[in-house]
């Protein structure tokens, strides 16, 4: 299976957002950000924290294409999200891979089937290419004496890592990770801190190729040495923080409370 192709001007950030205005996933008429503005790079690596319901699930969605705007500009590699956006923007939306917190599977397909879901519906050809993708991604999880359990056999744990190995079956360029560490335990969320690290260097499951990685939390901790760019959800706003070295001596108060280190 071929990758999707890629924009021809690779300068073109794989997101950029321009005062805009972020609604509810659940509720379009309730705001939960506004004037947002950012730029995520290719190659970057991003974590965006902030206190439970601070709108970090639905900033998510607005990246992945999912909702569109309220207000303002957002573009997926160059590629405005508008009305009508569905048609339009698909080939874009199909180059980013999200995991929601906690794998978002359904619940009647198996595990391996969650996994083949993009690949059977966009590039059901019949042929062994998709069978051998499928069983690379199971390895990747760890997951092989499952693969033919449903969702409600194995725990949250597991589950998040099969929304991880569907969101990467298409072989994205950008990954969305919402909450990916939410209620692990030490040895669990050490795994995803391995493979995140894995995929933006370039990992096998992707060809080699380096991924511009987003991932939400609701605090800084454990990410504060591996991700390169940090920003912040506060009080209906996106609060950019700048690189790992700007961290220290910060003067935003919530830095304080979610990375208390510094």
């Amino acid at each position: 299976m071929d990758a999707l192709p890629a924009d021809a001007t690779e300068a073109t950030p794989a997101l950029e957002m321009r005062d805009v205005t972020v609604t509810s996933v659940r509720d379009a008429t309730q705001v939960i950000l506004e004037g947002v503005n950012w730029t995520v790079a290719r190659g970057d690596f991003w974590v965006v924290a902030g206190l439970l319901r601070s709108g970090k699930s639905d900033l998510m969605a607005l990246a992945a294409g999912i909702t569109r705007p309220a207000r303002g500009t957002c573009k997926l590699f160059g590629k405005e999200i508008a009305a009508g956006f569905e048609q339009d923007t698909l080939r874009a939306r199909l180059r980013i891979g999200l995991v929601f917190d906690g794998g978002q599977l359904l619940h009647h397909l198996t595990l391996a089937e969650n996994i083949a879901l993009p690949l059977r519906y966009h590039f059901d050809d019949g042929g062994e290419d998709i069978d051998r993708r499928i069983k690379a991604l199971v390895e990747l999880t760890g997951l092989e004496p499952w693969a033919e359990s449903h969702p409600a056999d194995v725990n949250r744990n597991w589950q998040q890592r099969i929304g991880l190995a569907r969101a990467l079956a298409l072989k994205p360029e950008v990954l969305l990770l919402d909450h990916p560490l939410s209620g692990l335990d030490p040895r669990d969320a050490a795994w995803w801190l391995e493979i995140v690290s894995g995929l933006v260097a370039g990992h096998p499951i992707v060809d080699g190729k380096p991924l511009t990685i987003v991932v939400t939390d609701d605090d800084l901790i454990l990410w504060q040495n591996r991700a390169r760019q940090f920003a912040l959800l506060k009080d209906r706003q996106f609060i950019p923080l700048g690189p790992r070295e700007k961290l220290t001596g910060h003067s935003e108060p919530l830095l304080q409370e979610l990375l208390p280190r510094w």
